[in-house]
């Protein structure tokens, strides 16, 4: 029991001081080691040495390159204009009228085309500005709107999506990122739907009140977007992502002269899809969008230092999880969760959205449920593809609460507190995900659909 009462108070400790604007790669290796000193589980200094710095150290070698890639590749898109350009394209074909689904559709668009969520909130944040303002839509929502196309359905459900997290499972489950692509198609489209559906009602209703965007100190910047690249040439690395992505997968991945060929190296790697796309689009882009970018190998030397950030933030949350998975507490827990009485989806939703919320990063959480507890649920004789969706829409979840990253940064950007702008941010991207989740368990576990 003490154990278990370590754990909780280490992780209300986690999320406060992440709260309060503490870095994470301070927090969690003190927490670490307090958490083994406490349990008594571990030494406190082998707990720091030892399965901390293991799992960090695994998480950071198997997931460096896609992180690299995705950086390198975020920064072109944005210091060219090109998602600026997507995003004006997509704003200005909608109008003022349906401000809330342009900025949803631009997020989305530049989400599932690879672009870091960092990245796309800094590019759209500007253009939600000018599109609030002349709507006269409550400022407080635009996080929200946000908060949809970067944090949910593009990065979890939608398979296909380059996002590293999609990456995650393929090697512990020997899956690919085109995982369960029907249950994941309608997630996303419960997400998409239900979420633009909640903010525009919200809208709706503060008008009625006479709320207005707001008082708030905003400039809306003029653009010179005739010097950025057309929409249409800006989408082309993007859509070569996705080319990509699938030839390697359907055309080289089941080739067996290829399979064979690395089979003396220990197999194909689930990682390799992404990071070869990746790869490919930058070096288009930076043909592509020559004229704008003035000095590449200072763009690319800045894009390969903002990977290291995002990488050791989610890889030593990922090594709290492994002192975590060590202590007698995470075992019984597990435990506990495995020996419930329901279907098997269900188990496998319930761990990874607890350690999505612990850490308060659906990366970090899904990392710490595949290495705890992958092999349990391939035990189980469940489908590998319905795992993969079922652990990244459930880590899709209760990732987003108030001491997320993302969600801190998010708000921090857009300039709104949490008492004004949260309760949206967690209606459309906690409560709604979670209804989707459960919708398409239910679905599978009745019709057998993948």
């Amino acid at each position: 029991m003490l154990g278990v009462l370590s754990l909780i108070f280490s992780i209300i400790v986690l999320i406060f001081l992440s709260f309060k604007g503490v870095s994470i790669l301070i927090i969690a290796p003190l927490l670490s080691m307090g958490l083994a000193f406490i349990t008594g589980d571990l030494p406190a200094l082998y707990a720091l040495t030892g399965p901390f710095m293991k799992v960090t150290s695994s998480y950071i070698g198997s997931y460096f390159p896609i992180f690299l890639g995705g950086a390198i590749f975020g920064k072109i898109m944005g210091d060219s204009g090109a998602a600026r350009s997507i995003s004006h394209f997509i704003s200005e074909k909608l109008g003022k009228k349906r401000a809330i689904l342009a900025v949803v559709l631009a997020t989305s668009l530049l989400t599932y085309g690879g672009v870091s969520l960092f990245v796309v909130v800094f590019a759209i944040y500007p253009l939600g500005v000018a599109l609030f303002q002349e709507a006269d839509i409550p400022k407080r929502l635009m996080p929200a709107a946000i908060a949809i196309g970067a944090f949910t359905f593009t990065m979890t459900a939608l398979p296909g999506s380059p996002q590293y997290i999609n990456s995650m499972p393929t090697n512990y489950l020997n899956t690919n990122i085109y995982a369960a692509p029907i249950l994941g198609t309608i997630s996303g489209l419960i997400i998409l739907i239900f979420g633009i559906m909640w903010l525009e009602i919200s809208s709706k209703k503060a008008k009625a009140k006479g709320e207005g965007y707001g008082q708030y100190n905003d400039t809306v910047h003029n653009y010179d977007y005739s010097s950025m690249p057309s929409p249409f040439i800006s989408i082309l690395p993007i859509v070569i992502i996705f080319i990509v992505n699938w030839v390697v997968i359907n055309i080289f991945f089941k080739s067996e002269s290829f399979i064979a060929k690395f089979q003396q190296y220990g197999g194909l790697d689930g990682n390799w899809p992404v990071t070869i796309a990746l790869m490919i689009a930058i070096a288009v882009s930076l043909i592509l969008f020559r004229k704008q970018i003035k000095s590449p190998l200072l763009l690319l030397k800045s894009g390969a230092e903002s990977s290291l950030s995002p990488i050791f933030n989610t890889a030593v949350i990922v090594g709290f999880g492994g002192v975590v998975k060590a202590t007698m507490a995470f075992e019984l827990i597990r435990e506990k969760v495995l020996a419930l009485n329901i279907p098997g989806l269900y188990k496998v939703a319930i761990s990874t959205s607890i350690m999505a919320g612990i850490t308060g990063s659906s990366s970090g959480g899904t990392g710490i449920a595949l290495e705890a507890l992958s092999k349990s649920f391939l035990e189980m004789g469940l489908n590998p593809e319905v795992i993969h969706r079922t652990m990244l829409i459930a880590a899709g979840g209760l990732d987003s609460l108030p001491h997320c990253g993302a969600v801190i940064t998010l708000l921090a950007v857009c300039g709104i507190a949490h008492k004004d702008g949260y309760k949206d941010i967690g209606i459309v991207t906690v409560l709604i995900p979670i209804i989707s989740l459960i919708f398409v368990i239910i679905l599978h576990n009745i019709t057998g659909i993948v």
